[in-house]
């Protein structure tokens, strides 16, 4: 007879938290909560209680539970719980999610592509879909996530559910997730969530004593007065206020007749004694005994195999036909034992995974032992590959058979194929559970696997650790080679986390045990790891002289032909990018033919992510050289199908910067708004800072000096003044900034400082002014001659577009100042060309070197100053503009009143009588600038600011100077 309560005793405090939660997430505030307990506390009748009120409210449910088998599948809750819903409503076909469709595609088997090899998405960038999909299902009615038994989940799914409880905020999404208080990932990060106040926790402790009365009474179907006070006393005293256990060691009584109804009451039959089971053990032992034999054989091999179970595998194991199998199923079914499990039609699960270890447990070790080499063996021999999954069951049967070196194998060759497929974290696990385990002469094997999976997971320090405690091989001999390579593979690793002496070492190891002449495939691997370990900084204390950089081209460019002849694709396209960087140097097409080279390679060798990191590179060169973006967007087309999505924000950040440059202001503010914070989300600090190095930027082009500095304040919050973009903050944000408020003191300080970093640190950004407006700022102040021209011309950058425009300007003024007209106009016809894609650089290059031609005699300066001066007073740039006018004028030439201008003026600034001219003084108090430098930006008397000082204290009426300059601040802050 089943006993089991139809409603939850004891907990209401609990499902008033998951109440409260729930509607706070109707109101997109979203919410994570954990519940944390011993086995059979009641987790999983709260997370059921949840999953029916969420669907009361409309709300999507999503479903999962980690595996008690002892298995390590890579995000098994989180594929769980997406089935459980889409396998009824269908997957959501809305076209913001298209884009995480590869990246959701290893939780969701309908968005799989045919015959496309796929990319090995990050734990973040698969987290960050995920969160987007939750949000999607929550858009209308909010959206509840229930994960169950976190403690046996993989390390995978622990770091993707950090991930996504660290962002709920505004979010219309609960997540609720149980676990047992064991030592682990999982109760890692629920007590750090708990300390950031992230996520609430419930520890669920166990009932009291009128609460276990109530719950028999809940059972019996019976009022808590009218349970036998001899058989609570029992039920408290052996369940020890465990729901579970109390529902079990009640069912025995009932089974047994001990508890009876009579006439209308419960009585017991004999006072509870030592006939009364002494633990759950052995009373699941008296209900196998009640059991038919082969039902009880099926229950018997079902628990070996855990408490989740394959109907597949256990078939194979006890040999039944479908016909018996299906009736002893149905039959463990009635008796309440085991249960369909709702997620998989092809697996079974106990009804609690304490009932599978105590029918285990009821059996002597000699006959557990037994049965777990029988089910392996039958598993090893039925003919069928053994994937990830298979190999931990039979590994894990060996070990309770008693077969340690057997186990070993196993895990480790499941460890090594999660290592292939990019699951790192899951991978240490399992090659850590293989490496005790495994005989004397297998275990450096593993360790060198070990030491690797943890290398590429992040522990470089525990991997060499490792390396260090392994013991000597023979040089030159089998093992030797593998040694030498898994030092490479080390290397590679210390390279890309730049510890350059960590890498040399390991370098130096693998060399020392490959001997004089290695095979040619790994001497190939060999001289490209060393190849990038010569572009980090110098290394200290390793004793070896830099190296030339012709020496290291050829090295690699043999190492690459080698590779491609050796059929290591692989190692071919590690070749042929590092060519592509040193090869920059010599100019954009030499770097652009290695990538052209990588691209054929990894299209014809099927490696989609090399594909695509060719295409970035080829994209980002064309980008810098023409202005044009096309075979970026390619690029970001071939990312965002592959659901590589941390390329995709590297790409973000470029065309940001490209619409910047090209004045497309709402493209460049859409891909930052969309693309800023999520890439701060996944933690990708190198695509983050460029963006908001772009919306600086591009505050900067539009003179909008308070925002840059806003922008500029995030840039360097979030570590941009330790990065590599450094430069392009001084030359081309600062800077040209500094051009548009008619300051060119500060513009060349900054590209002095731009100047000053790159010569003291390696840089690929180059546009940073170093070869374009530099060098036309300092021959427009008598600074600079051909021969500094002609040295910018001849670098590498500039052969760049953006570049380009303003070596032109300054060739037409050195030839203009030379007394050839004519040559300066061919400059300038090729200026006009080159500027086209650049409308602001374009205008400010025309204000720039009119006085130079107006004062040398060349060109058509007044036509020049004119188009920029209706340029920049159309782009609200109001010191440029003023420039212009007062240029004109010196140059005796008439200037057009503007008389418009009242569209820019605020309404409430309009209605108080404030002219355009008035509003140019006062967009310009925020920085607090004296009457002279007003002056001097609008070039304007001061006497003119003064009476437009006079004129705005009287119109907004404001008491002084310094409640003006506060109002105008507080205007600016104000959205358009």
């Amino acid at each position: 007879m089943r006993a089991t309560s139809p409603v939850i005793v004891g907990r209401d405090e609990e499902i008033g938290l998951l109440s409260s939660a729930l509607d706070a997430v109707q109101r997109r505030s979203g919410r994570a909560l954990f519940l944390l307990g011993e086995a059979g506390i009641g987790k999983s009748r709260l997370v059921g209680e949840c999953a029916y009120r969420a669907y009361g409210l409309g709300m999507p449910v999503l479903r999962g539970r980690a595996t008690s088998t002892g298995l390590v599948v890579p995000f098994r809750p989180l594929a769980e719980a997406l089935a459980s819903r889409f396998r009824a409503a269908g997957t959501p076909t809305d076209p913001e999610l298209t884009p995480y469709h590869p990246a959701l595609a290893r939780l969701v088997p309908e968005w799989r592509r045919a015959g496309s090899p796929g990319y090995p998405e990050t734990v973040v960038e698969l987290a960050e879909a995920l969160l987007r999909l939750l949000s999607v299902l929550g858009r209308e009615a909010g959206c509840t996530i229930l994960l169950e038994d976190l403690h046996d989940c993989d390390t995978e799914t622990v770091a993707v559910v950090e991930y996504v409880i660290d962002n709920l905020a505004d979010s219309p999404i609960l997540f609720l997730g149980t676990l047992r208080p064991e030592p682990g990932a999982a109760l890692d990060l629920v007590r750090s969530a708990e300390r950031r106040h992230v996520a609430t926790v419930r520890e669920l402790g166990p009932l009291h004593d009128d609460q276990v009365r109530a719950l028999t009474g809940a059972c019996l179907e019976a009022g808590p007065q009218e349970i036998p006070d001899a058989v609570h006393r029992r039920l408290a005293e052996r369940a020890a206020g465990n729901p579970y256990l109390l529902e079990v060691l009640l069912a025995d009584l009932l089974d047994t007749g001990r508890l009876r109804r009579t006439d209308g009451a419960w009585e017991a039959v004999e006072q509870p004694g030592g006939a009364i089971p002494s633990d759950i053990v052995r009373s699941w032992a008296r209900r196998l005994e009640r059991l038919d034999e082969p039902v009880r054989d099926l229950l018997l091999a079902s628990a070996t195999l855990g408490s989740q179970f394959s109907v597949t595998v256990l078939q194979t194991v006890t040999g039944f036909e479908d016909r018996a199998l299906f009736t002893h199923l149905r039959s463990a079914v009635e008796a309440g034992v085991i249960a369909p499990d709702g997620a998989a039609p092809d697996r079974y699960t106990f009804r609690h995974s304490l009932t599978a270890e105590a029918l285990i447990s009821s059996l002597v070790p000699a006959e557990r032992a037994s049965l777990a080499r029988r089910a392996a063996a039958a598993i090893e021999h039925s003919g069928e590959p053994l994937d990830e999954d298979g190999r931990q069951l039979v590994a894990s049967l060996r070990l309770a058979a008693g077969d340690r070196a057997g186990a070993a194998r196993q895990f480790a060759e499941a460890g090594r194929r999660m290592l292939a497929s990019g699951a790192h974290g899951s991978a240490v696990v399992l090659l850590e559970r293989a490496h005790p385990l495994a005989a004397e002469a297998e275990r450096a094997a593993v360790a060198e696997s070990l030491a690797v999976a943890r290398a590429e997971g992040g522990d470089l320090d525990g991997a060499l650790a490792l390396a260090d405690a392994l013991p000597p091989v023979p040089a030159r001999s089998e093992a030797a080679a593998r040694r030498g390579q898994f030092h490479i593979d080390l290397a590679w690793a210390a390279v890309m986390a730049e510890r350059t002496a960590d890498a040399a070492l390991q370098i130096e190891a693998a060399r020392v045990l490959l001997g004089p002449a290695p095979p040619p495939g790994r001497r190939a691997a060999l001289v490209v790891v060393d190849g990038y370990l010569a572009l980090l900084p110098g290394l200290p204390g390793t004793g070896r002289p830099p190296r030339d950089p012709v020496e290291t081209e050829q090295a690699v460019q043999k190492a690459a032909e080698t590779a491609e002849a050796e059929g290591l694709p692989v190692v071919a396209c590690q070749a042929w990018q590092l060519l592509a960087l040193l090869r920059r140097e010599e100019g954009f097409d030499a770097a652009d033919a290695a990538l052209e080279r990588m691209l054929s390679i990894s299209t014809e060798h099927a490696l989609p992510v090399w594909r695509v990191e060719a295409l970035v590179r080829l994209g980002a060169n064309a980008f810098m050289r023409t202005g044009d973006a096309s075979r970026l967007l390619s690029a970001r087309a071939a990312a965002t199908d592959l659901g590589a999505l941390l390329l995709t924000r590297t790409v973000d950040g470029l065309l940001a910067m490209n619409a910047v440059l090209c004045a497309r202001w709402e493209e460049a503010q859409e891909i930052i708004d969309r693309s800023a914070e999520a890439s701060a989300r996944v933690g990708d600090l190198s695509a983050h800072r460029y963006l908001l190095l772009a919306g600086a930027t591009m505050a900067a082009h539009r003179g909008r000096r308070r925002d840059m500095d806003r922008a500029l304040a995030a840039f360097r919050r979030a570590g941009g003044e330790q990065s590599l973009l450094v430069p392009l903050r001084s030359g081309l944000c600062r800077a040209f900034g500094a051009l548009l408020e008619e300051d060119p003191e500060r513009a060349a300080a900054g590209l002095d400082e731009a100047l000053a970093w790159e010569l003291d640190h390696p840089s690929y950004y180059y546009l940073s002014g170093r070869y374009g407006l530099r060098p036309l700022l300092r021959v427009l102040a008598g600074q600079a001659d051909r021969t500094e021209l002609e040295e910018a011309r001849a670098a590498p950058g500039g052969c760049l577009a953006w570049n380009r425009q303003f070596l032109d300007l300054a060739d037409a003024v050195l030839l203009g100042r030379k007394g050839d007209p004519a040559g300066a106009a061919r400059l300038m016809a090729s200026f006009t060309q080159r500027s086209a894609p650049f409308p602001v650089a374009r205008h400010l290059g025309l204000r720039l070197v009119a006085d130079a031609a107006r004062a040398d005699g060349w060109g058509e300066p007044v036509a020049w100053l004119r188009t920029a001066e209706e340029f920049f007073y159309g782009a609200g740039v109001q010191p440029v503009s003023a420039a212009c006018r007062a240029a004109l004028r010196q140059a005796g030439a008439s200037v057009g009143q503007h008389r418009g201008g009242w569209d820019r003026i605020p309404s409430p600034l309009r209605t108080s009588g404030v002219t355009p001219r008035e509003y140019e003084v006062f967009v310009l108090l925020p920085e607090r600038p004296g009457n002279q430098q007003i002056a001097r930006r609008l070039s304007i008397s001061p006497r003119t600011v003064e009476k437009h000082m006079a004129s705005l204290l009287n119109k907004t009426g404001r008491a002084d100077r310094a409640s003006l300059c506060e109002f105008a601040a507080e205007c600016a802050a104000e959205p358009a």
